[in-house]
């Protein structure tokens, strides 16, 4: 694990985008990706390291963040990472602080939390424990699920997440089951990139004549890009779904103007997908 980075930000046509990281750790590739060699790593090993591989032993570096979106007066929490939960991910309890500070107006001022998908290191500070009580750490936010996405987790919760970061929401009746192409603001709106997950969604943003996409676990790694078949099948419900879905998702952004902001990317985080004689390229 590494200390926590400054706060990154972009400005998207008249949309704010503001990373907020909890922690970024380094992990054995295969642990993700079962069929990681270093002979997959070797032709991209001049773009991908040190950002995302340690130029030292190979180490794929793990970052766990939450993209705060400002757009149309709406303030929108991207996933809320891992939380205080005792899980297989390192947490940082200085993390609401953080995130605190960076919004202006501080916690209460999230109208939307946004949640790509229901594993825990993308729900896990949707509450949080005061005196004893688990309470929605964003008091004033309605919380959105993709509808696809909790009817799956109801049926194979196997990170056990709807007890601790979602049936509390719902229970208290601040949750909006959304589906997939959801349109957020005039300028957000979800796109549907299944295989992670059955409802897993990516964000678009699109605001006078520029783009982001914010990937959510549809990639874990820029070298998922370069070598889509790389699927995270450790984790994935359908790895070739998702294999499909990265192939799609380079064959619509890549050599165009859409910044790709990934959910699991350490610093720079943003960059571009162009083409290479290797692969998609992720351009910082």
């Amino acid at each position: 694990m590494v200390a926590p980075t400054w706060n990154l930000q972009w400005t998207i046509g008249n949309v704010r985008v503001t990373r907020v990281e909890e922690v970024v750790t380094y992990i054995d590739a295969t642990a993700l990706m079962p069929s990681f060699t270093p002979e997959t790593l070797a032709p991209h090993r001049d773009w991908l390291v040190p950002h995302f591989f340690s130029d030292r032993n190979d180490k794929m570096a793990l970052s766990i963040h939450s993209f705060v979106v400002e757009s149309d007066g709406m303030v929108i929490v991207v996933d809320t990472c891992v939380g205080e939960q005792d899980r297989p991910l390192p947490n940082d309890l200085g993390f609401p602080d953080r995130l605190d500070t960076a919004i202006d107006g501080g916690l209460s001022a999230v109208d939307m939390v946004l949640c790509t998908h229901l594993h825990f290191d993308h729900v896990g500070w949707n509450l949080r424990a005061v005196n004893g009580q688990y309470v929605p750490t964003f008091p004033n936010a309605r919380y959105l699920f993709a509808r696809t996405e909790v009817e799956h987790t109801r049926t194979d919760d196997h990170m056990e997440v709807l007890a601790p970061s979602i049936d509390p929401l719902i229970t208290a009746g601040l949750v909006d089951l959304v589906e997939t192409d959801h349109q957020l603001t005039e300028d957000v709106r979800l796109i549907p990139t299944p295989g992670h997950t059955p409802g897993h969604v990516s964000v678009l943003i699109e605001s006078n004549a520029a783009s982001a996409l914010i990937t959510g676990d549809m990639t874990h790694t820029p070298l998922q890009f370069a070598v889509p078949e790389l699927a995270a099948s450790a984790f994935d419900t359908d790895s070739a779904l998702s294999t499909q879905t990265r192939r799609d998702i380079i064959e619509r952004f890549v050599d165009t103007d859409t910044l790709v902001l990934g959910t699991h990317f350490a610093p720079p985080t943003g960059g571009h997908l162009r083409r290479s004689l290797t692969g998609a390229r992720f351009d910082t």
